[in-house]
């Protein structure tokens, strides 16, 4: 009943004592590995050096952030890393549930079984193998400009590498190629828990299989889609560190550097502790910013939220 409240007594948490000792685990946790580094920003108000220590290292304010943006190269990395961001979200997002609606509507169980462990397999490859693949398959000798070569499409092969327009699109796509079907594993869950006798009644009203989709599968997985999205919307700026480290070089360094990459030259490259941290709140502090305000705008227009 709403209002009641709930008393736990000793007897019970003793009763539970196996579950609670797993739960304090997890507890602990996340308490030293996502909390007590948090004590670490504090670098980024200070000149950090290292031999100095927190306490010993001179304290500046807010002049690495002052530097962060007033550097050019830094808000280049945060338009390559929005851009990005943005391209991963809506490809990785819309394909998911594409593919999750599609493969729902396989009627050979066999086949749907087979597809969908095939489609999340890619999920469970390092980077390093994936960005292999498409460096082997987009190279000038690679099997895709043999194909656009032999087809009339190319006269002679290209270096995608090379150039700055394509890297973007070949990171969506291998990030489309690697997540779509582990994505959708989700978006089936949520198809499966919609009521089977809602698709009969359409049946027997005489609507097809893109009428169901739209009139019952679709507002059945929208609770579900409205999470994940303002979830997805928070990670808009972790773009990804390991795809555009691998697949960049110094001919696309101006498109493929995002403020991870940025973190790591500065942080660790250049010793310069400070700014690589305050380059990491930065981004924390825009996830936050996003995700309640994307909370916020479901809210009001009446669709799922997070809190």
């Amino acid at each position: 009943m709403k209002g009641k409240k709930i008393k736990i007594s000793w007897k019970e948490i003793k009763r539970q004592k196996f579950l609670m000792l797993c739960t304090l685990c997890f507890v602990i946790y996340g308490i030293i590995f996502y909390y007590v580094p948090l004590g670490g920003w504090i670098m980024a108000f200070q000149n950090y050096k290292a031999k100095d220590g927190f306490f010993g290292s001179q304290f500046v304010g807010l002049d690495k952030f002052k530097f962060l943006f007033s550097d050019s190269t830094f808000i280049q990395v945060i338009r390559n890393t929005l851009a990005m961001g943005v391209l991963n979200l809506v490809s990785t997002f819309v394909m998911a549930i594409v593919f999750a609606i599609l493969l729902n509507e396989v009627r050979n169980t066999m086949g749907k079984k087979l597809v969908q462990t095939i489609s999340y397999l890619p999920h469970f490859l390092s980077w390093i193998i994936v960005t292999g693949i498409l460096h082997d398959a987009l190279s000038s000798t690679g099997i895709v400009n043999e194909l656009l070569v032999n087809s009339g499409i190319l006269k002679t092969p290209i270096n995608f590498f090379a150039h700055k327009e394509y890297f973007w699109p070949i990171v969506a796509f291998a990030n489309v190629w690697k997540e779509t079907g582990w994505n959708a594993i989700v978006y089936l869950a949520a198809i499966t828990s919609i009521d089977p006798s809602l698709y009969e009644a359409a049946t027997i009203d005489g609507a097809g299989r893109w009428a169901k989709i739209k009139n019952i599968t679709l507002p059945g997985i929208k609770p579900t889609i409205m999470i994940l999205l303002i979830m997805n919307i928070g990670n808009v700026l972790n773009a990804g560190f390991e795809v555009q480290y691998l697949l960049g070089n110094g001919l696309v360094k101006s498109v493929s550097d995002t403020i991870d990459i940025y973190t790591l030259t500065w942080g660790v490259g250049q010793n310069d502790y400070s700014l690589g941290t305050a380059a990491g709140i930065f981004k924390s502090v825009v996830a936050i910013i996003l995700i309640v305000a994307a909370n916020a705008f479901a809210k009001k227009t009446g669709e799922e939220t997070l809190f």
